[in-house]
């Protein structure tokens, strides 16, 4: 797809979903007891068709918007079998007590209607069954094409009113496809929505791929390719399928990442047999240094704020968890393992909210994924494997994406885990998949 085909379908469509009307407003929130956690009973009705011909549209809204709310773990959709009511009408209040016979704390209802000029009107209304009060309600126009993201947009609403935080599920996950015998393993960069759907490839895998990110306008990707020589970092236009070397290096280049502004692109560069961190300022293309020891340094991220970083070492012995200011000087080891003085840790990855580092910890023969606070306190293990590595954060924070790789003959597969260590799940991906990085919020940058 070319620059101006692109740029017509998309930019015309978010232009449209920035043009929601709310319906309701200062509503009460339904609140989530972190200390004490259910899942929150919610009921789910099938959208309503505008018009016959509007059906099928209408029932996959309503299973996107179930399956998102389901997989975050924070909500349990009720079976639509046990419905008493059959809602045909969205603009005449539900009858609440059919929904608290049910236990539903809250009620969602909508309606796809197809416009003259060939555009999909989506509306959904969230209400508290208990209060009979509408927490929110909001309408939008799109291309038919788009209605997967009309669904990850509602259940974003959805998830903001019910638990005051941010949503997740309009965003994209870039990740390493791998296909072929584990001896000729073909590796490629491929692109899909968080749920796994709109597999797209960016590469042909004629090189080996490793280590995509985002930018944080989400329209442009960092990673590292192995071709003829060296590797070398490139930056992808998702927009334009244009892609530009980063610079050359002497030496190998890893593990390449934005800043939060995305003016910059942080990487490890190695130099006989130490490695060092390395920032490039991508309008200027000049490139600073930021560390200088006889250690392997690599892995950097920024914090949110762009201040500091954390970064692996291996400085003290063995790869351990380091955090410095943005523009280098003294680090300060953060990993500290209670229970594994051999505990090794790294891949670590700044939460975009800034309160956890998540990490890879190697002990005991096995791979933990794990979160800790930017001082190394509060330390979690989140789920523990034979081969986990890899941990990106989604847009708000709340759930880490992985990869696992059984062994074997077998290849590797994505995985989720709440920050709590709950609701793991797989990831559905067409074939095997590794080194994932999640996407800022879709919708939070459609106008940049």
């Amino acid at each position: 797809m070319n620059r101006r085909r692109f740029m017509t379908l998309t930019g015309s469509t978010l232009a449209m979903l920035g043009g929601g009307h709310a319906l309701a407003q200062g509503q009460p929130r339904l609140r989530i007891d972190p200390t004490e956690f259910r899942p929150i009973p919610i009921a789910v009705t099938n959208f309503v068709p505008g018009t016959p011909a509007d059906g099928d549209v209408s029932n996959g809204v309503t299973q996107v918007i179930t399956n998102n709310l389901k997989r975050s773990g924070l909500f349990a959709p009720i079976d639509q079998a046990a419905f008493i009511e059959r809602i045909s009408n969205i603009d005449v209040a539900p009858q609440f007590q059919n929904w608290k016979t049910l236990n539903a704390q809250a009620l969602v209802t909508g309606r796809m209607t197809r416009q003259p000029d060939g555009r999909l009107k989506a509306e959904f209304r969230l209400w508290d069954v208990v209060t009979g009060q509408q927490l929110a309600g909001q309408q939008y126009f799109t291309s038919p094409e788009y209605w997967r993201r009309i669904a990850h947009i509602i259940s974003d609403q959805i998830y903001e009113q019910m638990t005051g935080e941010k949503g997740y599920f309009d965003s994209r996950v870039v990740f390493v496809d791998e296909s072929g015998p584990k001896e000729r393993r073909v590796k490629r960069l491929a692109m899909m929505d968080q749920d796994g759907a709109n597999v797209r490839y960016l590469t042909r895998g004629s090189d080996l791929v490793l280590t995509p990110r985002f930018s944080p306008n989400s329209q442009e990707i960092t990673y590292m390719e192995f071709g003829q020589g060296d590797p070398k970092v490139y930056l992808f236009n998702i927009e334009t399928g244009q892609r530009e070397i980063v610079g050359n290096f002497p030496g190998m280049t890893f593990a390449p990442r934005f800043s939060p502004d995305g003016q910059r692109v942080i990487m490890s560069l190695q130099q006989g047999g130490n490695s060092n961190l390395f920032v490039m300022d991508l309008r200027s293309r000049s490139t600073t240094r930021l560390t200088d020891t006889p250690a392997i340094d690599t892995s950097p991220s920024y914090s949110p704020d762009g201040t500091r970083i954390c970064f692996e070492s291996d400085r003290g012995g063995r790869s351990q968890i380091y955090v410095m200011a943005a523009g280098g000087g003294q680090a300060q080891r953060i990993s500290f393992s209670k229970d594994d003085n051999n505990a090794t840790y790294s891949t670590p990855v700044w939460s975009p909210r800034g309160d956890y580092i998540a990490f890879t910890r190697q002990g005991g023969g096995q791979f933990s994924i794990g979160v800790m606070k930017p001082d190394g306190s509060g330390e979690r293990l989140l789920t523990s494997g034979f081969h986990n590595e890899g941990p990106t954060f989604s847009p708000n924070g709340r759930v880490v994406m992985f990869f696992r790789d059984p062994g074997g003959n077998s290849g590797p597969s994505l995985f989720s885990v709440d920050i709590s260590g709950r609701f793991e799940q797989k990831v559905p991906t067409p074939g095997f998949a590794s080194d994932p990085a999640w996407s800022p919020l879709l919708s939070a940058t459609a106008g940049q």
